[in-house]
């Protein structure tokens, strides 16, 4: 029998351990939409939570406070920030932003997950 597997139960990630990457694109487009509104001092904040339909989701936003379990990198010139909790399934990732037939916004290729849904946005490990 599978055990359900919460965030709290994925050992953390050290900051020097973790790699989370972001195409030229994704950078550059994050930079853009943080600068229409006016986040000078932002940064794109990284998660996952439960949910979806497959366990697991990715969640990006802008903010402008980092917090004390952090880990900040720059990428591409874009602060970006991850919560140790979060980094533990986001070690290895590569965020990308694409523009397709069906609409435009970030895809997350993640080497980890076992099965992701048809949207892209839910994963399982």
């Amino acid at each position: 029998m599978e055990r359900e597997l919460h965030l709290h139960d994925v050992p953390s990630t050290e900051a020097t351990e973790f790699h989370l990457e972001l195409t030229e694109l994704a950078a550059k487009t994050a930079a853009a939409m943080m600068q229409r509104r006016g986040l000078t001092d932002g940064a794109l904040r990284v998660t996952v939570s439960g949910g979806g339909c497959s366990g697991y989701q990715y969640n990006l936003g802008f903010d402008d406070q980092q917090r004390e379990d952090d880990i900040v990198l720059d990428r591409g010139g874009v602060r970006v920030l991850v919560d140790r909790d979060s980094a533990a399934f986001l070690n290895g990732v590569t965020i990308d932003y694409v523009n397709a037939l069906h609409g435009a916004g970030f895809k997350f290729v993640n080497p980890n997950a076992n099965r992701t849904c048809g949207c892209g946005t839910s994963f399982s490990v």
